[in-house]
């Protein structure tokens, strides 16, 4: 009799723990039961000088004291690499959106050039963050490469809206990310393959499919993912990069910058960002690691994130480190702890 007291009272037990994990798990991933539901997937329309437009999202789960908003880099790549934040965030509990840009692959691609400013991305940041219903209590932007940009753009201009910011391998100055590239990344080279890339860039081939076949292996896969076998999502994004729009703002390849952002520079400014900030560097980055160790100390509330085998996409090549860093950040922004 008092063996099956006990087995009733451990069944009792262990019910009453999985229900609750039953209803928050029921929550988390309820949105809208009263329309046809559509894996969190929704277009967003954004107004713009030249009309109206829209913009593809896809939200994941539900949790109103943390909602992040992943901004993909390019210009004009596509949310598709940043999909490894899928299974850290949710099971994190966080709510999280990916996005394309306007002009990126899954949103409308409109021709007019006038479109593509770092203002105008801004303003359209803005405008997603309201249909999502984020605010100063809940809203977290973690931009990469040219997201890092927008994202330290939007923060100057809108950081009233926002609880944290999370930069990963941008510097905040054009100029000084060309300089590290030439005085740092290309003195990496055999002087054979750079003077051949030197030779190509000089007569503008850039067409030339001898161009990639140099860069492929001698600065993207030491620089952008240093994977053996790039992910699938990497893949993706790059075949589906809008090369109109990403040549335009930052040139025709990751090795420097040209094109609208050549310019670019808001180092002075970071001292403005008041909210808690992450930034994001890796040995073997494109980016200056230094310069960002600098930059989370420029910004009021900053703290650094150094990833020792990651490169450009350091959320891949070294995912423990990177994703550790940005869930702990988060946490302890929610809890206050910055």
């Amino acid at each position: 009799m008092r063996y099956t007291a006990i087995i009733s009272m451990i069944i009792l037990l262990t019910s009453c723990k999985n229900e609750p994990k039953s209803d928050v798990l029921s929550s988390y991933f309820t949105y809208d039961q009263n329309n046809v539901e559509s894996a969190g997937v929704k277009m967003i329309p954004i107004k713009t000088p030249v009309g109206e437009f829209k913009v593809w999202t896809k939200r994941f789960g539900t949790n109103p004291k943390i909602k992040i908003l992943l901004l993909h880099g390019g210009p004009a790549m596509t949310h598709e690499y940043m999909e490894c934040f899928e299974t850290f965030f949710q099971r994190e509990g966080f709510e999280f959106y990916e996005y394309d840009q306007l002009g990126s692959y899954y949103s409308d691609q409109p021709k007019d050039s006038s479109l593509w400013t770092t203002d105008r991305f801004v303003d359209e940041v803005e405008q997603v963050r309201k249909a999502i219903n984020a605010d100063k209590d809940n809203f977290y932007v973690l931009g990469n490469s040219w997201g890092g940009i927008l994202a330290m753009e939007y923060a100057l201009k809108y950081q009233q809206n926002m609880k944290g910011l999370l930069v990963s391998n941008m510097m905040a100055s054009a100029p000084e990310y060309g300089k590290y590239a030439d005085e740092v990344l290309a003195k990496q080279m055999k002087p054979e393959i750079l003077a051949e890339i030197r030779a190509l860039e000089a007569k503008k081939d850039f067409s030339n499919p001898r161009y990639m076949e140099l860069l492929l292996p001698n600065f993207y896969k030491e620089h952008l993912c240093r994977l053996n076998e790039w992910p699938d999502g990497l893949n993706r994004a790059s075949k589906h990069v809008n090369g109109e729009i990403y040549t335009m703002m930052q040139g025709p390849s990751e090795f420097g910058i040209s094109g609208r952002l050549a310019k670019w520079d808001i180092k002075n400014r970071l001292q403005e960002i008041t909210i808690p900030t992450l930034m994001i560097g890796a040995k073997y980055d494109t980016m200056d690691p230094k310069a960002m160790e600098e930059q989370s100390k420029l910004v009021k509330k900053g703290r650094y994130l150094y990833c020792p085998n990651g490169s450009h996409l350091a959320m891949w090549d070294d995912q423990k480190v990177f994703m550790n860093g940005v869930i702990q950040f988060i946490n302890d922004v929610d809890s206050k702890k910055m």
